[in-house]
C-alpha cells in the first residue's frame, strides 16, 4: 500500500481511537491499575527475574498469562509499567468504542453505529471498570475485532482464532467462542427442502442428520489449513494450563483458585444464580432502557432483516451463554463478565432507535418500528438523572480512591519504608489494614506479596512494620470487595512506633534494628 492509502485506511480509526480516549482522558482523568492488574505487573516482573509468581497471599487474583507476559515485557520500565497499564486502559475503551461503532456502521448503518459506541462509552459499569485497567476490556476488544473480521469476511478463518486464542489467554470464555467457530468453519450445514430431499446433485460425505439439517465435514475435508485452525483453537487452554503446571504444578490452579476466592467473597455463583442474578447483572451494565431497547432492536431485526441481524444476534446468545457457563461452573455472577454481551446488545438498542430509517416508506413494520424507537427514547430520557448520577459516582469513586492511593505510593517515595541504613524496607513483614494494599506496596518496595500481610485475613505479626488508616475516609474508599472484612482500628500492637503520617496513612515500626527510618512525614490535608 501506498502511503496515501495507508493514511485513507488506518487514519480515521486511530483518530477515532484517539479522540475517544482523550476525551475520556479529560472527564475522568484519574484513571489507575486496580488491584488485579497490579498483581500482573507484580508477577511479571517476578517471572522476568526469574522467579516463580508468588501466589501466596490471601485473596490473590487469577493470574491470566497474557497480561502476566505482559508485565514480563513492561517490567524494565519499573515504577512506568503502571503508566503503560494506565495509557492501555484509555486506548482499551477507545477501541471499544471504535469496534462497536464499526460492527453498528457492518450490520446496519453509521448512525445506529456512532450511537451504539455512545451507549457503551455511557455505561458507568464499563468505564469503571475500564478506568481502572482491568482486563476485560482488552478481552472484549480482542473478541470484538474477531466478530468484525468474520462480519467482513464470512469464514475468515484464522485471524479470527488468532484474536480469540489471544482473548483466550485473559478469560475462558474465549474458548467456546473458539470451538463454535472451529465447527462452523469445519463443517457444513445444509437445510433441507420442506418437500424432501433434493437428490440431483448427491453427497456422499459422511454426515448426521437432525429433522431437515444435514451436518457434514466440510467439502475440503481434513487438510494443513484445518489442523493450523485446530491448533489455534486448542492454543488458549493448552497454554493457560501449561502456565500454570510451569507456575504452581498445579494444572488446573486458575479454575480452583478462583473458585476458592468466590467462596471467600461470598459471591453469587451456580446454576440457580446464574438464574437469579444473571439478568440482574447484564441490567447493571445495559440499564433496563438500554435492555428494554435491546429486546426491541432484536426482535424488530430479525424480523426486518435477518440477514443483517443474525450473525450479531448469535454473537450475544453465545457470550450470554457463556457467562451463564461460567457462572454455574463456580465462578463469580458480577457485571463486568456480561459487559461483552452487552456491548454487542447496544448495537441492537441503537437499531430499535434508528433501524426504522433502514425500512422503505410504506414497509408493514415501520410504523411499528417508530413506535419501539419512541418508547426506548422515551425510557432513556426518564433515566436520564439516574444515568447522570451513575456517572458522577464512577468519577468520585476514582477520584476518591486515586487520592488514597497516591498518598500511599508517596510514603514509600519519601522514603517511609527504609532503613537507617538506606534499605528499600526497613524490616519485615510489613502489615496492612487489607488486601487492597498487599500488591502495590509488594509492587512499590520490590518485595514478595507473601511478605505483606493483611491483618483482615492474617494474624498480626509482633514485630516489622505497621500501617494503619489515618482517618475513616481512607478505609470507606480502600476496600477490595464487600466481601473483604476490612479492619477499621487505626491502633497499632503494643510495641509500635509511629514512624511516618500522611493525610491517609499512618505507618508505626517495631524493627529489631531500629524504628523505621525516625523521621515523621508532615500531615496533609485533603
Amino acid at each position: 500500500m501506498t502511503s496515501s492509502n495507508r493514511l485513507r485506511s488506518w487514519g480515521p480509526p486511530l483518530a477515532f481511537i484517539a479522540v475517544v480516549s482523550a476525551v475520556l482522558l479529560a472527564i475522568f482523568p484519574k484513571g489507575f491499575p486496580n488491584y488485579d492488574t497490579i498483581y500482573y505487573l507484580l508477577w511479571g516482573r517476578e517471572i522476568a527475574d526469574g522467579l516463580s509468581p508468588d501466589y501466596g497471599a490471601p485473596l490473590a487474583p487469577t493470574p491470566h498469562p497474557l497480561y502476566d507476559l505482559l508485565g514480563a515485557i513492561v517490567s524494565p520500565l519499573g515504577d512506568g509499567s503502571i503508566t503503560v497499564a494506565v495509557v492501555l486502559a484509555y486506548v482499551s475503551l477507545g477501541l471499544l468504542a471504535w469496534l462497536v461503532y464499526r460492527l453498528g456502521e457492518e450490520w446496519f448503518d453509521r448512525p445506529i453505529g456512532f450511537l451504539a459506541a455512545f451507549l457503551v462509552m455511557t455505561s458507568a459499569p464499563v468505564l469503571s471498570n475500564g478506568l481502572r485497567a482491568y482486563i476485560d476490556i482488552p478481552y472484549m476488544v480482542l473478541c470484538l475485532a474477531a466478530l468484525l473480521i468474520e462480519t467482513k469476511r464470512p469464514k475468515a478463518g484464522w485471524p479470527v482464532l488468532a484474536l480469540l486464542a489471544l482473548a483466550g489467554l485473559l478469560r475462558p470464555e474465549a474458548w467456546l467462542f473458539a470451538g463454535f467457530y472451529f465447527l462452523w468453519l469445519a463443517l457444513d450445514f445444509h437445510l433441507a427442502p420442506k418437500d424432501g430431499p433434493d437428490d440431483s446433485a448427491p453427497d456422499r460425505r459422511a454426515g448426521v442428520n437432525l429433522g431437515r439439517l444435514r451436518i457434514q465435514l466440510r467439502e475440503s475435508g481434513i487438510d494443513r489449513n484445518l489442523v493450523l485452525m485446530a491448533c489455534l483453537t486448542a492454543a488458549g487452554p493448552v497454554i493457560w494450563v501449561l502456565f500454570d503446571l510451569v507456575t504452581t504444578s498445579n494444572p488446573l490452579y486458575s479454575f480452583t483458585g478462583t473458585r476458592e476466592t468466590v467462596e471467600t467473597l461470598e459471591r453469587d455463583t451456580g446454576p440457580l444464580d446464574v438464574i437469579i442474578y444473571g439478568p440482574r447483572r447484564l441490567g447493571e451494565v445495559m440499564q433496563w432502557p438500554g435492555m428494554v431497547g435491546a429486546l426491541f432492536g432484536v426482535l424488530l431485526t430479525l424480523r426486518a432483516m435477518p440477514k443483517r441481524a443474525s450473525i450479531g444476534v448469535i454473537s450475544a446468545v453465545l457470550a450470554l451463554i457463556a457467562f451463564a457457563l461460567m457462572g454455574a461452573s463456580g465462578l463469580a455472577i458480577i457485571p463486568r463478565y456480561t459487559m461483552l454481551a452487552a456491548a454487542i446488545l447496544f448495537i441492537f438498542t441503537a437499531a430499535a432507535v434508528l433501524g426504522w430509517r433502514l425500512l422503505e416508506p410504506g414497509h408493514k413494520l415501520r410504523r411499528i418500528w417508530q413506535v419501539a424507537a419512541a418508547i426506548t427514547v422515551a425510557l432513556w430520557l426518564v433515566w436520564l438523572p439516574n444515568q447522570y448520577d451513575l456517572l458522577k459516582t464512577v468519577d468520585t469513586d476514582l477520584s476518591d480512591q486515586a487520592l488514597v492511593e497516591s498518598d500511599l505510593e508517596a510514603m514509600v517515595d519519601d522514603g517511609a519504608f527504609a532503613g537507617p541504613g538506606g534499605e528499600q524496607v526497613a524490616c519485615l513483614p510489613i502489615s496492612v489494614p487489607n488486601h487492597r494494599a498487599v500488591p502495590r506496596l509488594a509492587f512499590w518496595l520490590e518485595v514478595r506479596p507473601s511478605e505483606v500481610i493483611s491483618v483482615a485475613a492474617e494474624e498480626q505479626p509482633s514485630d516489622g512494620l505497621f500501617l494503619a488508616p489515618a482517618r475513616d475516609f481512607t478505609v470507606e474508599n480502600f476496600i477490595l470487595d464487600p466481601g473483604d472484612e476490612t479492619r477499621t482500628t487505626t491502633e497499632p500492637p503494643h510495641g509500635f512506633e509511629e514512624v511516618a503520617r500522611n493525610r491517609s496513612w499512618v505507618l508505626y515500626s517495631n524493627c529489631a534494628g531500629g524504628a523505621g527510618n525516625g523521621s515523621i512525614a508532615p500531615t496533609t490535608s485533603p
